[in-house]
């Protein structure tokens, strides 16, 4: 059994990794360290007593001396702020109190996808501990699109609704927000998404994203802001007087729900974030939630619940409702206390994402080739398509994003001249700024986001256009990202050093996501013994070291592509690997696996 941190070794530390300059995917493998984060990960080890692995992983992920001990157990009292930090919070708070103590009919507006599931989700399990029993309405997708509509806001008027809160959406919201102004509707809104100096009325826009909020909490999902308003409404009527006579709810029983909005929407998980979601992660698995349960259940999810769960097998099968079927299923899950009924809805998600796996995949197809056709992207990906569905166009943009490495969108023209697309970016440049500013600029109908996902709408002869004046915004950001064509390694291992109790050591640095990545380790010259394609696209392995030890080994999406078509021919010869390590759960059995994100040729096959 082998660990080599590379820092420590007598390889330099501004040489790649295994001598590895140009990778099958096009990189060169670096060491996640230089030499003054050696000297300051070893300062953590020696300060703290922590083990020399994980004081690597967190310095390379800018966690300072002072705050290393913190950062491995954050304490949601310690990080979360006073909510009142948010503007208009207090507002916001006594608006809703006011509301619960006049037993006043409230309407829920969410947005379609898992931040709104969850926010929406939060705010009205709390109301109905406390005595109401607020109206949900979720749009959808295809007919109605992103955010409140006017029509949706007199429907809602008309059934009698009093006090309407949007979440997740609403920061732009301008017609639907004088409509429910002019019917005489008061509005809260719970929002992250970007917006401009001008705001929609309202009695309280709660945003830590809009231009006059000093809170620093930009990166929360709008999940985050719902617990915040849980907390601050919570706190007001108590203030009033309100529980007296009867118990307080359970706040930190939401956290799973916290945990999942803040996954799904790639936030990055730092500060208050890594405090929700570790905080989250277990109240996710005492599995208290009965539709976050069920959804589980269907995933055939097996051992403790971790991140990976929550974006990739839980999360999907939410969005599923929004992006081809009913809308509103995620939300009422995530939301009910019925086993039957919870069951019946995951049962008809988890159909739902099989249905949408088939579409993504003949899209994908379609893109890629359309891409490709049209020779260098430039900074930015754009595509469209007369024949894509709406609802997966997000995924798409993703998958181009990957792909080429750059931010990308992906426009449906499905209804005629006038499409609807999403938009997907890579760390250190503002796709959610691009898109205001083609709004401003007249090229939009209209659109919104944040740094890393945006929603358009726009019309077929302003494609161009568009591609044009993102590209001309993001274009020097994306260059420079580009030129770092590197991935950082954290350390060198053999087979035999991959067991569960290392992998469990690890995870002591988690969670691990967007803002504070999955530690990469290099696995040299190991033997394939075994490559086959399965699934949607992936690629499994097999891989023997020598010292005589086997690991497991997967690359998701890989089929078809540089590292699955490097994989297969390698069969019966050594690859340096690079991947992430986690524990697949089976039958009571923890077996270490190996996610691959990258291999490259040995120079000397003999090794």
């Amino acid at each position: 059994m082998t660990i080599r941190v590379p820092g420590f070794s007598d390889e330099r530390a501004d040489r790649p990794v295994l001598g590895v300059v140009r990778s099958v995917t096009g990189r060169s493998w670096r060491e996640r360290l230089d030499i003054a984060g050696e000297a300051r990960a070893l300062a953590v080890t020696q300060r703290h007593d922590i083990d020399q692995m994980i004081a690597r992983i967190i310095v390379g992920r800018g966690v300072d001396l002072a705050a290393a001990a913190g950062f491995l157990d954050p304490n949601l009292k310690s990080l979360m702020p006073d909510p009142s930090v948010l503007t208009d919070m207090d507002a916001a708070a006594a608006r809703l109190a006011d509301a619960v103590l006049r037993g006043e009919a409230v309407a829920l507006f969410g947005d379609y996808d898992v931040d709104g599931a969850t926010s929406t989700a939060i705010l009205g399990r709390y109301l109905r501990a406390v005595g109401l029993d607020p109206t949900v309405y979720i749009p959808d997708r295809l007919i109605e699109g992103y955010g409140p509509n006017p029509e949706a806001i007199r429907t809602l008027a008309r059934g009698g609704a009093r006090l309407l809160v949007t979440l997740d959406c609403g920061s732009t919201g301008f017609e639907a927000l004088e409509e429910a102004r002019r019917v005489g509707l008061d509005t809260v809104v719970l929002d992250h998404h970007q917006c401009g100096v001008a705001l929609p009325p309202a009695v309280a826009l709660v945003n830590p994203n809009r231009q006059d909020d000093l809170s620093g909490l930009g990166y929360l999902a709008a999940a985050g802001v719902a617990f915040m308003a849980v907390v601050a409404l919570n706190r007001e009527l108590r203030r009033r007087g309100f529980f007296r006579e009867r118990r307080e709810p359970d706040l930190l029983a939401l956290l799973d729900l916290v945990a999942l909005g803040t996954v799904a929407d790639v936030v990055p998980l730092v500060g208050l974030n890594r405090a929700f979601v570790v905080k989250g992660l277990v109240a996710a698995r005492a599995r208290g939630n009965t539709g976050l349960a069920a959804l589980a259940t269907m995933a055939r999810l097996s051992g403790p619940v971790g991140c990976y769960h929550l974006g990739f097998l839980i999360g999907p099968r939410i969005n599923a409702g929004g992006r081809i079927g009913n809308a509103s299923l995620g939300a009422r899950l995530l939301a009910t206390d019925d086993p039957l009924e919870a069951e019946r809805i995951a049962t008809e998600l988890d159909r739902l994402n099989r249905e949408r796996q088939v579409i993504e995949a003949e899209m994908l197809a379609e893109a890629l080739a359309a891409v490709e056709a049209g020779g260098d992207p430039g900074p930015v990906v754009v595509t469209g398509s007369d024949t894509w569905h709406p609802g997966v166009v997000g995924l798409i943009a993703a998958r181009l994003k990957e792909r080429w490495r750059r931010p990308a969108f992906a426009v449906a023209f499905d209804r005629g001249p006038v499409g609807t697309g999403s938009g997907r970016s890579i760390p250190g440049v503002d796709l959610g700024a691009a898109v205001r500013s083609a709004v401003e600029a007249g090229i939009l109908v209209k659109g919104g986001g944040h740094a890393m996902a945006a929603g358009v709408t726009l019309d077929r002869a302003r494609l161009d256009a568009f591609r044009d004046h993102v590209a001309d915004r993001v274009g020097s950001a994306v260059e420079a990202e580009l030129a770092i064509a590197d991935l950082p390694v954290d350390g060198v291992l053999s087979g035999g050093a991959a067991s569960p109790a290392f992998v469990d050591m690890v995870e002591r640095a988690g969670p691990y996501g967007a803002g504070h990545p999955e530690p990469v380790f290099v696995f040299p010259a190991h033997r394939v013994t075994y490559a086959e394609e399965v699934g949607q696209g992936h690629v499994r392995l097999a891989l023997a070291s020598g010292d005589g030890c086997n690991l497991k080994a997967i690359a998701f999406r890989a089929r078809g592509e540089p590292l699955g078509d490097a994989i297969m021919a390698s069969r019966g010869r050594g690859l340096h690997v690079a991947g992430s390590l986690s524990l697949d759960h089976w039958q009571g059995d923890a077996r270490v696996q190996l996610r691959v994100v990258d291999v490259a040729v040995p120079e000397r096959r003999g090794l």
